[in-house]
Formats: C-alpha cells, structure tokens, sequence
C-alpha cells in the first residue's frame, strides 16, 4: 500500500486482478495513458468501459488545460470510451476554475496567461475574465491595464505573446494578486521527435519577471485529489490507484495524496527513469517511483476476460 515502499513492481495476472479487486476508485492521466493525440491506446477504450461496468469509480485527472470538460465528453465518446460522463473529468482547467471560485472566493478580475478553453472554464464557473483587446501596435508602455485584476492564472498558450508577459508581471507586482498556474508540466511529446513547451515553461519565465512563486493547481499538487473527494462520496485513500506515464507529475501526485500509483510506459516516462529514482540517495526523488509498472492499460485485459468467465 502507498507508503510501504516497493518501487517499480512489474505486475500483471493474477495480482493485476487482485489489486484491481482492492480498488475503488480509479485515477488516471490521459495523455499518453489512454490515447496519443486523436489515436486511442489499444485496447484503452476496452478497458475504461469495463471497469466502469464493473462498478469502480473511475476519475480522469488531467494537466492538459486546452479543452473544456464538454470538448472532453466528445473526444473520450470519439474514441470509444463509450460510458464516460462530464462528472469523472477533472482537468487542470476545471479545477483552477474552482478553486478560484470556491477556495479563494476570487472578488475582481482574473487574467489568463493561456488558451481560450481555460478562460471557457472559467467563465462557465461565473470567474470574471480580463477582456482583452487586440491591438497589434500595443506594447507595455502604452496598453491599458485592467484596474480590479485580483489574480493570474498561467496556463497552456499556444498564442503566448511578449505583451502578456508584460502585462501578468505588472499586474503581480501587487502583492495581493494571487499568481496560480495550471500545472507545471514542462513539455509535451510530438510526433517525429519535437516537443511542445508547456505551462510549465510559461510559469517559470513569469515566476522569473515577477519575483514570485506560483500556487499549482493541477499535477501533482494535491488539490486536484481535494476536488474529487468533494465531488464523490466515500473515497479513501487507501482504496485509490492512480495510473499515469509521467513520474514527475503522476506518480509524485498520488505520492503526494497517498495513493497507490501506477506507470504505463505508452507514455513520457519509462522503466530506467524509474529504477534511477529509485536507486537515488536522495530520498526526495523516491515520491517519483511507481509502486507498479505495466506495459500498457490494455494488461488489464485479461483481468476482466477471466471475470466474465467466472460470471458464465
């Protein structure tokens, strides 16, 4: 269990079913876990429909703050996750959103360092947004800012500009403007070797200009876990399993929440990255290590092909 060190335990059969059986609730990470851009991992869709109909809580926890809660429902239906429901998506987006609202009680303005979805997830939550007007001759010197602004939210901008980097850097120099970012994911992996720059990139060059630390609210902060205890009933714990390919956010998040963890290697993170933090005398780097490794979600297959034979 989370907390009794095991490190990097290869599972599968019987004792893949097994820890299945002790398990309520189900977390898992998407990118790299359950498809590959538009592309489902075989067998994934198998999978997250028969633990559903099995009866287990099923909860996706993501860092990917590009696309609303709904545009979720289509993509997961899109790909064959036939039984998923908008209440078992937690996104990076949709928990700033409430913490904005709900924890923090947010009283002015936010402005978004990011994409369109992240500012629909806020607006959806009733968070006012800093309208921005586009004015291509604009700079630092002479654009208006925005007098209520009471946070900045960093997240995923495909569209980042110099200016908006100006304008969040003013706006924190107010000590009571709260600075929050999505997550801290570093990177993406593309196709044919490039990566994506990530929220991560962009918090660090605003925490550079700024001064300041931002509050994380995604992966692997633990407030994402916090949201989901609030949202369903009875979750323990101890009765969790978090499943995700990246151990610097995946794994440390179910570290830091004291969830039994999982790595899938269709993702980030692979077996030797693991074994390194294991074997790290630094036992900071140990919150890193998988209780378990699988090669992919498709080995939980054959758990339930044996429940189905049982039942007949």
């Amino acid at each position: 269990m989370a907390g009794a060190f095991k490190g990097c335990q290869k599972i599968r059969g019987p004792q893949l079913r097994n820890l299945l059986e002790a398990k309520d609730f189900i977390l898992l990470d998407c990118d790299g876990v359950l498809w590959h851009g538009e592309k489902a991992v075989t067998g994934a869709a198998t999978v997250v429909n028969s633990l559903i109909r099995n009866g287990k809580n099923v909860v996706f926890v993501t860092n990917n703050c590009t696309r609303p809660r709904e545009k979720y429902v289509h993509k997961f239906s899109r790909l064959g996750f036939t039984d998923v429901m908008l209440e078992q998506i937690f996104s990076s987006s949709y928990c700033s959103a409430l913490y904005l609202r709900d924890v923090v009680k947010i009283s002015g303005q936010v402005f978004v360092m990011g994409c369109e979805a992240l500012r629909s997830e806020l607006q959806e939550a009733g968070v006012p947004c800093v309208e921005e007007a586009e004015d291509p001759d604009a700079t630092i010197y002479n654009c208006p800012l925005a007098p209520d602004v009471k946070a900045v939210l960093v997240g995923h901008d495909d569209k980042m500009t110099f200016l908006k980097l100006a304008k969040a850097s003013c706006y924190l120099r107010d000590p009571d403007c709260l600075f929050l970012a999505t997550d801290i994911d570093p990177w993406h992996p593309l196709s044919g070797g490039r990566i994506l720059p990530g929220s991560g990139s962009l918090t660090a060059a605003l925490e550079v200009s700024s001064g300041r630390k931002a509050t994380v609210i995604g992966k692997p902060s633990r407030f994402m876990f916090e949201c989901i205890s609030s949202q369903f009933e009875g979750v323990d714990p101890a009765k969790c399993l978090m499943i995700g390919d990246r151990l610097e956010t995946d794994m440390l998040f179910g570290a830091n929440c004291r969830l039994d963890t999982m790595l899938t290697l269709t993702g980030v993170s692979q077996t030797k990255d693991a074994e390194e933090y294991r074997d790290s005398e630094l036992t900071t780097n140990h919150s890193f290590v998988p209780d378990y490794i699988v090669d992919s979600i498709a080995d939980f297959l054959p758990a339930f092909e044996e429940q189905d034979e049982q039942s007949n």
